[in-house]
């Protein structure tokens, strides 16, 4: 009876220790993927470590040589970080990675940012309120290690980059479902400033609340008119009793939540964080293809790239088939038109402008040779910038 009692100590003893193994194995396979994860992290921020002070030391040779020509040193090379980020695409997909090009290319975006940022910090001016899609876009294209000041109004963007206070500004000058924004074109007929990049934003619409908002009782629903107008079906559909109201921009929108607990707002994700609101719906939008078009603009030439976009404004002839002889030299030299718009050319009477966007740079020579074949052609031609097309 003893030895029976014993094996059966023994078969419980070891019942126990299998089933104790077995439960710590899978501990034992964690601890070691996170040892590893600790061991890359501490690679990556070595290696990152090392790009910031090679940021550092361009900083001082640029600086360094700028004195000897007597000039202000330029940092921001729009030129420069589109091809680091095509590059970084480029190498994601020939990896294995489980991490998305665009997100890839978002993630060394910011990395540039930073190292930017101990070259000579960036003050961007941008279309406000804090938390407007133009706020999106400027994070989006300069990184969040950038410092951006909101501004009342497009001419204020224009005026701020001009006087030098900020250094570039971004401002938004098409939507796919609503068109040109016009206020953008006419900056550029009294300005000397530049196209030095283009950032093409997804628009995506929240349906936000506060944490007071009492959701059973709103009465009211704040957005910038594009915004309802991009919207109008959702609304219409799920809140077709409730008052729509206009107001200056999403991010406006946005900050009247605070103090109303029977108001909700349509804006994007900066303005949820940024004024700590709730999605009750998201990507509200008519238009699943909503994508807005926003110019940087600065003072400066850009360099070609090797995919980019030249912008010029055309003053023409007030005659029959004026904008033909126009597209005529395009076609010929093989450039491609991406868009024309047309304004009235204050304060001339029944004078128009064209803003044309070609495919290519200005040194590119197709491109130089279909220009300087429209110039004889036209009152005037202004290039307003060659610069790379948007990336992320």
């Amino acid at each position: 009876m003893t030895s029976s009692t014993n094996n059966d100590n023994n078969a419980d003893n070891n019942t126990k220790k299998g089933a104790t193994e077995n439960f710590s194995a899978p501990e034992n396979v964690l601890v070691e993927l996170r040892q590893k994860i600790d061991q890359v992290d501490g690679e990556i921020l070595q290696l990152i470590s090392n790009r910031a002070k090679l940021a550092q030391e361009v900083a001082i040779f640029k600086k360094e040589h700028a004195d000897e020509v007597d000039t202000n040193p330029i940092f921001y090379r729009p030129e420069r970080e589109a091809q680091v980020l095509k590059n970084i695409m480029k190498r994601n997909q020939a990896s294995d990675s489980p991490i998305s090009d665009e997100k890839m290319a978002r993630l060394f975006r910011e990395i540039m940012s930073v190292c930017l940022d101990l070259e000579a910090p960036q003050k961007i001016a941008f279309l406000g309120p804090v938390g407007t899609f133009t706020h999106a876009a400027a994070l989006k294209h300069f990184g969040k290690a950038s410092t951006t000041v909101p501004l009342t109004t497009i001419t204020d963007v224009f005026r701020e980059v001009e006087a030098g206070s900020a250094m570039y500004g971004v401002v938004p000058v098409e939507n796919s479902s609503e068109g040109v924004v016009n206020h953008t074109l006419d900056g550029f007929l009294t300005s000397s400033l530049k196209i030095i990049g283009e950032v093409e934003l997804p628009i995506h619409h929240n349906f936000l609340v506060a944490e007071h908002t009492k959701i059973d009782s709103l009465s009211r629903i704040y957005s910038h008119q594009q915004s309802l107008a991009q919207c109008r079906h959702w609304l219409d559909v799920n809140y077709p009793n409730v008052e729509r109201v206009q107001v200056s921009s999403n991010g406006e929108a946005a900050r009247r939540l605070k103090n109303e607990w029977h108001s909700a707002a349509i804006a994007g994700d900066v303005a949820v964080a940024e004024y700590d609101l709730h999605k009750l719906h998201e990507n509200i939008e008519d238009n699943p293809g909503n994508t807005t078009r926003f110019l940087i603009i600065g003072h400066e030439d850009i360099a070609p790239s090797g995919q980019d976009k030249t912008s010029i404004l055309v003053s023409a002839h007030n005659k029959a088939g004026a904008l033909i002889e126009i597209l005529k030299p395009l076609s010929k030299h093989g450039v491609s038109m991406t868009s024309i718009e047309t304004r009235p050319e204050r304060p001339n009477k029944w004078s128009y402008v064209f803003f044309i966007d070609m495919e290519g740079h200005i040194e590119d020579e197709n491109v130089r040779a279909a220009i300087e074949e429209i110039r004889p052609l036209v009152r005037d031609v202004r290039i307003l910038g060659s610069y790379p097309q948007a990336v992320i």
